[in-house]
């Protein structure tokens, strides 16, 4: 968390322990469980060390939206600071580490440091801005530009604890996964892979993503980070 924190800003010794108190008392969760559900009270907010872990909202038809995608360093929860039951099911991916915490810890942050304060109000931004261009993706753009957007977002978001990240990637999320992302069917999604594939412009092997050209698949995404703090 420290780590993923210094990306957004320079800490001192403060901002390092007040951090460092929220990743006490680490727990193991292994895949595919469920680490809160929609509806559940809000009492807590998690701190995910290691793993990926998804956030998602069931339709009426029983059909499912993921919302967001939790990376190592990531603070989930964060959006529901103010609400009384969680909006959305928290589900891991992978084997996680991850460290709870009561919504009442990050009152000891907000009156201790105001750079850590910040740090969260722009981390929490952030996460807005993930979902509006999620919102564009689905309305607006094609399912080859789609793709390719979230391909080049999950990328950068790994870089920023990964410095040394190269074009290739583990991408541990399933067909039905990327499909409950993208608003496409697991078969439209296989058929999406196979066009990038043709263009050269992505090829993925299971959970492995490889770029052959990331500026080229950068502009045919038209992506831009910005909105990512990048």
């Amino acid at each position: 968390m420290v780590r993923h924190f210094q990306y957004f800003t320079r800490l001192g010794q403060l901002e390092v322990d007040l951090l460092s108190a929220l990743e006490k008392s680490p727990e193991k969760v292994a895949a595919g469980k469920l680490m809160w559900k929609e509806g559940d009270p809000s009492e807590e907010m998690a701190v995910l060390s290691k793993g990926w872990a998804f956030s998602s909202y069931t339709l009426e038809d029983g059909s499912r939206m993921i919302l967001d995608i939790f990376l190592p360093g990531d603070v989930i929860g964060l959006r529901e600071f103010s609400a009384r039951t969680h909006q959305a099911n928290v589900e891991t991916v992978t084997e996680c580490t991850l460290c709870r915490f009561p919504l009442r810890h990050l009152d000891d942050i907000f009156e201790n440091s105001p750079r850590l304060t910040h740090t969260f109000f722009s981390i929490a931004a952030t996460q807005q801005s993930m979902l509006v261009e999620r919102m564009i993706n689905l309305g607006r753009r094609s399912a080859q530009t789609r793709l390719s957007h979230f391909i080049c977002e999950m990328r950068s978001r790994l870089s920023r604890t990964n410095p040394d990240l190269e074009k290739d990637f583990r991408l541990p999320l399933s067909q039905q996964m990327l499909a409950d992302t993208m608003g496409l069917t697991p078969v439209h999604v296989s058929r999406v892979f196979t066009q990038l594939r043709e263009k050269g412009l992505v090829y993925r092997d299971r959970h492995q993503v490889s770029i052959p050209d990331l500026d080229r698949l950068i502009g045919f995404a038209d992506f831009d980070g910005s909105y990512l703090r990048m």
